[in-house]
């Protein structure tokens, strides 16, 4: 028995350093931590969801008995991506009604129409994506042949910024049209004493709130479809900028349920109930869902000629666009929104608009703060305006497609002197020394790889233009992966809880096929997810 004795305390030290003290170890891996340092490592442990290790695979092999084990064999890997301003609800909605993206002419997007009316053959006809600014012929349609169409069926079909739409006679009835109609903030078109069914910005609204409530069920799969696609693309949080207060427990409940896995930073729209609402209740958090700011528009877009120019349109005689509210509007939400301590995230476009919102912003302000409140887009910047960003630490949040999507026409309508400051993406980053991206989807694609090859390639998919669109202002391979990552958390007050991987952290993270950081520029768009992680729990798998 006393020789048994060792035998036996091997066996059972033995089985001891077997026992599990991990749920997962990703290791043999190329990891960009996103750090202070920008480090990287071969290896990093997950355990209960958080990442609690990082370092050598060996090392860390010895040191963590995982239950699951991930031999990455030198593929790159990442922070999971954050989407710093997206509507992804929208998206989702969007997903199953009529998708009008690429179609260049009218004729496609009637056919388009006409084919899902076939399919779709009750209710209201919804859709969205076209853009006259891709058709040989550069200018907004006419209803006419919806009418002719569909005489009874109403039908709304949203211009691909958002900020327009088109609808039938049918739709214009409903909501009591009328030829000649006026509106602040907005453009109900009227050619020749005739409706063309071309609304601008606030007039929207007039159609688009007769449009039935979606049900429950098309709410919950609106959200579930956006995220399958956004997971993909290795997405794994988003801002949906502009959503009702109805939707926070929509989405908690979901999220409870285990449904609905994606975190989200929920943005209010600018409306009372709302302001209301989480005056009230305070500011909503949980792992999966964050509600603390506010969504506002201060101009249309540029596309629609609905943004706000400091002087007319290049393109457009006698026309500047037009602010969506009243200053005063814009300075007593300010106010409120300081008062109670939350987030203001301003949608701008013009040099106009965004000259408005930055001087109310530091009136609230009064320089620099870690209030962290946001213009949206920041656009067309007037080369004096661009030092109200630092000097009271406004945050531009900017989406990079926007530039090499507009680029073909934007001049046109700005002219070249006031192009120079548009989509000034490196300029802006100066300000603070952090930018945060998005894609503004589904106005652009949701594949942050887009996102991340035009802000430092500057061109489209095609490669054009060969050196870039304004090429001083893009943004290094570095500082682009910081902007879907940890600088996209910093804008949401998350940096201490994602957007790297470090101990502590979610362990959200994505694995690629190439390494975005070493892979020649025109490979960018073609890098594809591997696997997506959710707090350590795989949410995609491509194979």
């Amino acid at each position: 028995m006393k020789k048994l004795l060792p035998a036996l305390l091997l066996l059972a030290v033995a089985c001891k350093q077997k026992e599990y003290n991990a749920d997962l170890l990703i290791k043999n891996a190329v990891v960009y931590t996103v750090d202070s340092s920008f480090t990287t490592a071969t290896a990093f442990v997950v355990n209960h969801g958080k990442i609690i290790a990082v370092g050598n695979s060996d090392s860390l092999e010895q040191q963590y008995f995982a239950h699951e084990v991930v031999d990455a064999k030198g593929a790159a890997v990442y922070p999971g991506f954050i989407d710093a301003h997206a509507h992804f609800y929208e998206y989702g909605l969007g997903l199953q009604e009529v998708s009008l993206d690429g179609t260049k002419s009218w004729n496609e997007v009637i056919d388009s129409v006409g084919a899902y009316a076939t399919r779709n053959t009750d209710g209201w006809i919804i859709g969205r994506g076209w853009d006259q600014n891709d058709w040989a012929k550069k200018q907004f349609p006419d209803k006419a042949r919806l009418d002719s169409m569909f005489p009874v069926r109403p039908v709304i079909l949203s211009r691909v910024d958002g900020h327009a739409i088109i609808a039938n006679q049918a739709a214009l009835n409903i909501a009591g049209v009328k030829p000649g109609q006026t509106i602040n903030g907005g453009e109900i078109e009227t050619i020749n004493g005739k409706l063309t069914g071309i609304l601008v910005d606030n007039a929207m609204g007039i159609v688009t709130r007769k449009i039935p409530e979606p049900t429950a069920p098309i709410v919950e799969n609106a959200l579930l479809s956006a995220q399958k696609n956004c997971f993909a693309v290795g997405l794994t949080t988003v801002d949906d900028c502009g959503l009702p207060y109805t939707m926070i427990n929509t989405i908690a409940d979901l999220q409870h349920k285990g449904s609905l896995k994606m975190r989200m930073y929920v943005m209010l729209a600018d409306r009372a109930e709302n302001y209301d609402y989480l005056f009230k209740h305070g500011a909503f958090k949980t792992p999966g869902l964050n509600v603390r700011a506010f969504k506002v528009y201060a101009d249309g877009a540029l596309g629609s000629r609905g943004a706000c120019l400091l002087k007319p349109y290049a393109d457009q005689k006698n026309w500047s666009g037009f602010l969506l509210s009243s200053q005063a509007h814009f300075e007593e939400v300010a106010r409120k929104i300081a008062d109670k301590g939350f987030q203001m995230c301003t949608h701008a476009i013009g040099d106009s608009a965004n000259r408005v919102m930055l001087k109310i912003y530091a009136s609230v302000l009064k320089g620099k703060n870690d209030r962290r409140w946001r213009i949206e887009h920041a656009q067309v910047i007037a080369p004096e305006d661009v030092k109200l960003f630092g000097d009271n630490n406004i945050i531009p949040s900017v989406q990079p497609t926007h530039a090499t999507s507009d680029m073909y026409w934007a001049g046109k309508r700005l002219g070249a002197e006031r192009l120079k400051s548009a989509y000034a993406y490196k300029a802006l980053l100066k300000q603070n020394g952090w930018i945060p991206l998005g894609t503004d989807f589904p106005v652009e694609n949701i594949n942050p790889m887009y996102t991340f090859y035009a802000a430092v390639e500057r061109k489209d998919l095609k490669g054009f233009p060969a050196g870039g669109f304004q090429p001083e202002n893009a943004l290094s391979r570095t500082e682009a992966l910081k902007g879907i990552t940890i600088w996209a958390a910093k804008a949401n007050f998350e940096e201490k809880e994602k957007g790297s991987i470090e101990p502590g952290k979610y362990a959200d993270f994505v694995i690629l096929d190439k390494d975005i950081m070493k892979v020649k520029g025109a490979e960018l768009p073609t890098v594809k997810v591997i696997k997506t992680y959710i707090n350590g729990v795989k949410v995609y798998d491509k194979k």
